[in-house]
């Protein structure tokens, strides 16, 4: 892809699953990366094998539901590289929302709420406004993030973190409009299910099975599968894409 060489990119929860495969990504692309978690040994073992890969990676730990720790995730990009030149936003709070399942809004866990939309939604704020004026002061630069198909599904239970990730779509909308006149570029992805390590944790056979059967696609998405658009919505590539929610979901829904 066109631009990724030489980059620094952060990618903000890149200890498994998408955000581990983004960095991979990235790296093999030329992009120099800042991989940062609160899983520690995950984090460490992304950067591992990206720097086994002969790619280029540091890690940080950090914490997505602590303001403080953010800013200092973003400083450390700008001491280990000299700056900033994308963001890939890809945590969230997948435990609290797998305790949700089976609850509706009479069912409302009002601290499950807050821990949600703390993490999925003012964390990647948060992420976002830590990173921007770097990303001006390099004369712009791209803002990927994840969102979800649980945004557009309209599920019986699953409240919060549907309700958080269609905030995340208003918020890629918010930032390329505000900041697109300093070569911002801001979108995010929507992925139906993807087989990370959580994922393939809930599903068992029989509900992995009828999750392909929905699909005119023969299987599940992988996290590589994420990785490329987030990528590809990085690189120069995608240079006139801004402000958008791109769905990757085997054809388990049509958007236009």
């Amino acid at each position: 892809m066109r631009g990724l060489n030489g980059k620094r990119i952060i990618v903000a929860s890149g200890a498994t699953g998408i955000g581990a495969a983004t960095a991979e990504r990235l790296a093999q692309e030329g992009a120099q990366v800042l991989v940062g978690d609160i899983n520690e040994a995950g984090l460490q073992s992304t950067v591992s094998r990206i720097r086994a890969s002969g790619g280029k990676a540091e890690a940080f730990r950090f914490d997505l539901a602590d303001a403080s720790s953010i800013a200092a995730l973003v400083q450390d990009c700008i001491d280990r590289f000299g700056g900033v030149d994308g963001l890939a936003n890809i945590g969230a709070d997948i435990e609290t929302a797998r305790g949700e399942l089976g609850q509706d809004l009479l069912g409302m866990d009002i601290a499950a709420w807050e821990r949600t939309m703390r993490v999925n939604v003012i964390g990647h704020a948060l992420t976002i406004r830590a990173a921007l004026p770097h990303l001006i002061r390099a004369g712009g630069g791209a803002i990927v993030g994840v969102s979800s198909a649980a945004a557009h599904g309209g599920f019986a239970d699953g409240a919060a973190y549907a309700c958080s990730k269609a905030a995340l779509n208003a918020l890629a909308r918010h930032v390329a409009k505000r900041w697109g006149k300093d070569n911002i570029r801001c979108n995010y992805i929507a992925p139906g299910w993807i087989l990370s390590e959580s994922a393939r944790r809930y599903l068992d056979q029989e509900k992995h099975d009828a999750a392909v059967a929905a699909l005119p696609l023969t299987r599940l998405g992988e996290p590589a599968d994420t990785a490329a658009l987030l990528a590809f919505l990085l690189s120069e590539d995608a240079a006139w894409i801004t402000g958008q929610v791109v769905s990757i979901n085997g054809g388990a829904a049509f958007r236009d």
